[in-house]
């Protein structure tokens, strides 16, 4: 029998006491915001953004409240229905044991969407450039979230056998596959690869942003074949997640967004 890795490793990277210190999951956030800010200085560089150094700061400042918030409140609304209609007071109530837990990709993505629009109604800079500039960075951030989501022992895979797979203990004694590393090389490095090629090959405005659309929902698809759905979900259909479902709206909302441009030209 395989000797299998059994997941040990602690959630803090600076542990205060109880449920206070500094997470990998935090770190993970801070790294993606900090990847964007330099990935901006460097689009100015080349001429792919018109922004200034301050507006670019300000344009963070929204990007990381729409991340927060959109991705609160699409774990809340999306996975965590009943709790949140019941308990309205779950969504933001780090005081309590255990804090608050929970954030969605998906519902971050369309935060940061939002957040762009109102940015470049209010700067009257163009949404297309902003995003396609965003979405090129944006899976760095994707990418240490994941690593963080594998530190903390959450969102692990389905049973596995293969040589690699991954005992977590919080989720029961068989071996698992390791999903969450499988979404940061796919939803992370992968895409980034794909991103960069696209903004060197100087593709036409929109392009980048329907590509990351497109591109982060189908490797999400493909991930969730081997993540274990959350156990109050499960399958639709017996074999289709909540995750692959809100990946196909995605994919959806991209081909609207950018059928909807070329239309208005």
């Amino acid at each position: 029998m395989l000797g299998y890795y059994t997941h040990h490793l602690d959630p803090f990277l600076i542990h205060f006491s109880g449920n206070w210190g500094v997470r990998y999951y935090g770190l993970a956030y801070i790294l993606g915001f900090v990847a964007m800010y330099y990935g901006f200085r460097w689009f100015r560089q080349k001429g792919w953004s018109s922004l200034s150094a301050e507006q670019t700061a300000d344009l963070l400042t929204w990007v990381i409240a729409g991340t927060l918030i959109g991705g609160r409140l699409g774990y809340c609304l999306l996975y965590d229905f009943h709790r949140t209609v019941s308990d309205p007071l779950s969504v933001i109530a780090f005081w309590r044991e255990g804090g608050i837990s929970g954030m969605a990709s998906h519902g971050g993505i369309i935060g940061v969407v939002v957040a762009t629009a109102w940015f470049a109604h209010r700067q009257r800079v163009s949404f297309w450039q902003l995003a396609d500039n965003i979405v090129t960075v944006a899976p760095v951030g994707l990418f240490f979230g994941r690593l963080a989501n594998f530190i903390n022992g959450e969102l692990w895979g389905r049973p596995a056998t293969v040589p690699w797979a991954v005992i977590f203990p919080a989720a029961d004694a068989q071996p698992r596959h390791p999903s969450q590393l499988y979404e940061a090389l796919l939803e992370g490095a992968a895409l980034l690869v794909i991103m960069l090629a696209l903004r060197y090959r100087q593709a036409a405005t929109g392009v980048p942003l329907t590509v990351f659309f497109i591109g982060y929902a189908g490797f999400r698809i493909i991930a969730e074949c081997f993540r274990e759905p959350d156990p109050h979900i499960g399958y639709y259909w017996g074999c289709v997640t909540q995750g692959q479902l809100l990946s196909l709206a995605l994919i959806a909302l991209a081909v609207m967004f950018y059928l909807g441009k070329f239309h208005r030209r």
